[in-house]
């Protein structure tokens, strides 16, 4: 039995703020030109005040279980990749658990930011080969605009991100499966923690006691902007994103045999449109096989894949058969590919 990803959902919230919006209703100094030329990012959604990480990933995860043919009472397992939980704890997998109706089915957190959604589908994949789960929600979910500093001192990071929420449902094959190569064929993690301070939202520091800094006067708990806001060294971090997404890739195809050019698709996290550009070209693939929605929906971490997958899929553009990478790579440093046939 191989792991296959059966279905896909994705949810973005209705409110879409272009960079002409960051300019008007936010005050941010900057330009259309200036975002689009650096990141390719032309818009992004916001979710409501009071909507959480799990409410965005609800309506996504009802369309890949309905997707699949399945009740949500099908499901034995949801695995939720998220940087944005709703709280430190518990875990936005229990929240959506409860969303769903489902008590009882495990849930679990994978904390792996961009690289949430290949971590998870490991995760997954693991299980269902195992034999200790049938049918997996994996869900990449997030909700950065509470967590955005959407003013002129934060525009560097601001104009990148944000909020959505994909879902896949993975499955095992049957003996009686008509695509007998139908699966996740391969999948390779890494990480590097010596460059995680490079990308990083640190907001509270348990090494600390207390952990939220205390101002002596007032005796109130005080975040400082360092701390409060994402801080990132974006020259090192395109630099390793290219290196590592890039090796990810040839080193996949080397396990299986194949050459890039083989590959129909290759789904890249939506981080940055130059680094996608870029890794598309050293692997001299041309662009109708590296699709971007980037300039849509922004960075959505843990759900720029999923995401994609489910545009691409409905679109008439990933098909049954299709040999598919997907790769990724974000903060900790950590990445990850996996080798598909839809």
């Amino acid at each position: 039995m191989r792991a296959y990803i059966a279905s896909t959902g994705f949810h973005v919230p209705p409110n879409r703020v272009t960079n002409f919006d960051l300019v008007t209703r936010y005050g941010i100094d900057t330009t259309n030109e200036w975002i689009v030329q650096r990141t390719g990012i032309e818009a992004r959604h916001f979710s409501a005040d009071g909507e959480g990480t799990a409410d965005i990933a609800l309506p996504a995860a009802r369309d890949a279980i309905a997707r699949a043919g399945l009740e949500a009472g099908d499901i034995d397992l949801i695995v939720f990749a998220t940087l944005s939980p709703e709280h430190a704890f518990p875990g936005s997998g229990c929240v959506l658990q409860a969303l769903l109706g489902l008590p009882g089915v495990p849930a679990m957190d994978v904390r792996n930011q961009c690289s949430g959604f290949l971590y998870a589908l490991a995760s997954a994949k693991g299980f269902v080969e195992s034999g200790m789960a049938k049918n997996v929600l994996v869900v990449g979910g997030e909700k950065h605009s509470a967590a955005l500093d959407l003013t002129t001192a934060g525009r560097a990071v601001a104009c990148l991100f944000g909020d959505g929420a994909g879902a896949v449902v993975v499955r095992g094959t049957k003996d009686s499966e008509p695509n007998k190569d139908r699966g996740i064929h391969w999948m390779n993690l890494g990480a590097d923690g010596r460059y995680a301070d490079a990308l990083t939202q640190k907001v509270w520091d348990n090494r600390k006691s207390p952990f939220i800094w205390k101002d002596p006067e007032t005796g109130k708990n005080v975040v400082k902007p360092e701390m409060m806001w994402c801080q990132m060294d974006g020259k090192l971090v395109f630099k390793n994103a290219v290196e590592k997404m890039i090796l990810s890739v040839v080193g996949m195809c080397m396990e299986n045999k194949i050459e890039p050019s083989d590959l129909d698709l290759v789904v890249c996290h939506q981080a940055n449109m130059r680094i996608n550009e870029y890794v598309r070209d050293q692997l001299g693939l041309p662009p109708e096989k590296v699709p971007n929605n980037i300039q849509k929906y922004g960075n959505t971490t843990a759900a720029t894949i999923p995401i994609l997958l489910a545009e691409l899929e409905r679109d008439g553009r990933l098909k049954s058969g299709m040999k598919v990478a997907l790769v990724g790579f974000g903060s900790g440093f950590t990445w990850g590919s996996a080798y598909i046939i839809w």
